[in-house]
């Protein structure tokens, strides 16, 4: 159990040092490089899918570095590509149809995604510890 609430803090903290990756890049790509909200909502959430990967398999799930990378990053792939969808979707949404502020918008869009796809996915599918079934 102790194990258990150790590894969902590391979660956290890595979900948030990728949160900060991506809406920095996104705040830099719509405030200074003059991106609209949607395409920097795609660039943004790739590099925090970058930083995500790379802390969820050394730092978050323990004993996930034992598997071979190239077995976790297809299923991480998958993942983080309908979670950008699910982002960028909402963005859509919340920003462009209803109108409110980009920033807020992606914030309740992450907080939604997270919880209810990225972190169940990746701790039960991409970082699960077990190698993929051979074919």
């Amino acid at each position: 159990m102790r194990r258990l609430g150790l590894e969902a803090v590391r979660h956290a903290a890595t979900s948030i040092l990728a949160t900060v990756v991506d809406y920095l890049t996104m705040i830099v790509l719509v405030s200074l490089v003059g991106f609209r909200a949607v395409p920097a909502t795609a660039i943004s959430a790739s590099a925090g899918a970058i930083t995500s990967f790379a802390f969820g398999r050394h730092f978050t799930y323990r004993g996930a570095s034992d598997v071979a990378a190239r077995h976790q990053l297809w299923r991480f792939v998958l993942v983080s590509g309908s979670s950008l969808a699910l982002n960028t979707l909402g963005e859509f949404l919340l920003h462009d149809l209803l109108g409110l502020q980009y920033i807020l918008a992606r914030l309740i869009t992450s907080i939604v995604v997270s919880g209810g796809w990225n972190y169940p996915m990746s701790k039960y599918f991409v970082f699960s510890g077990r190698p993929p079934s051979p074919a």
